[in-house]
């Protein structure tokens, strides 16, 4: 879900393109570009194209140019690095409201790993040029940006963290919690579903885990009863259990 930001007042705007006027108002709705004018907006929307990726589909490869960065509208995408066999190593899962390509963009530098559609998916694709050229006109927005970078790093060191000091167990369990959060308010204790975002397989490699140790690890929680799966349902009798697995 796209977090919910109080939008600018475009009343004085409404002889404006209306595809225009719709992809300013999806931006204003974005905390990466909450609080700049109607004006900012629109001239950074004329440098926006909707995508449409099919799942399956390739967005970009590692080497190929940066251009800009997307905001995810609707679905879900992989980052991920590919070795040269072949195997795949799960770097984020985007979702919609999240952007990703900003780092790149600032180096000025080709992609440095692949993206993926897990799902049918919607983005905005914001241009370069376009955000350069607003970062000369507003210092708020370079904040924002490098807050935004900052706040990304700080996930993965934590990622880096619990992959290096956490055992398997704690990952899952600790990701199923964090799915759990996203979902809605937190529950403290009794039954809670979990819906997998994607198949195990992925989720395992994002965890740096391979897909046997994943599913030996859910087998273990089954058979303590903290869990029962059923596809990429996961039902939790006792939310307060499984969290108590974490201490």
């Amino acid at each position: 879900m796209m977090t919910c930001i109080p939008r600018p007042d475009f009343d004085d705007h409404a002889a404006c393109d209306p595809v225009l006027l719709e992809v300013a108002q999806i931006l204003a709705g974005t905390p990466l570009f909450s609080g700049l004018r109607p004006d900012d907006l629109l001239r950074l929307a004329a440098g926006c194209r909707r995508e449409h990726y099919d799942k399956g589909n390739i967005l970009f490869h590692k080497g190929d140019p940066c251009h800009g960065f997307y905001l995810a509208l609707e679905g879900q995408i992989k980052l991920a690095f590919i070795s040269q066999d072949g195997n795949q190593k799960v770097v984020e899962i985007i979702r919609p409201g999240q952007t990703f390509g900003e780092a790149v963009m600032f180096m000025e530098r080709p992609y440095m790993l692949m993206a993926q559609a897990l799902t049918d998916c919607r983005l905005l694709h914001i241009a370069k040029d376009a955000v350069f050229a607003e970062l000369a006109r507003d210092p708020q927005m370079c904040r924002k940006l490098i807050a935004g970078l900052s706040m990304r790093l700080h996930h993965l060191i934590g990622d880096l963290e619990a992959h290096s000091l956490r055992s398997g167990r704690e990952r899952i369990i600790g990701y199923l919690l964090r799915e759990e959060e996203m979902a809605g308010p937190v529950a403290t204790a009794g039954a809670v579903t979990i819906r997998l975002p994607t198949h195990k397989g992925t989720i395992a490699s994002r965890l740096n885990l391979t897909q046997e140790h994943f599913s030996r690890i859910l087998h273990e929680l089954v058979d303590e009863g903290l869990v029962v799966v059923q596809g990429r349902l996961i039902h939790v009798p006792d939310i307060g259990r499984l969290r108590a697995g974490l201490v």
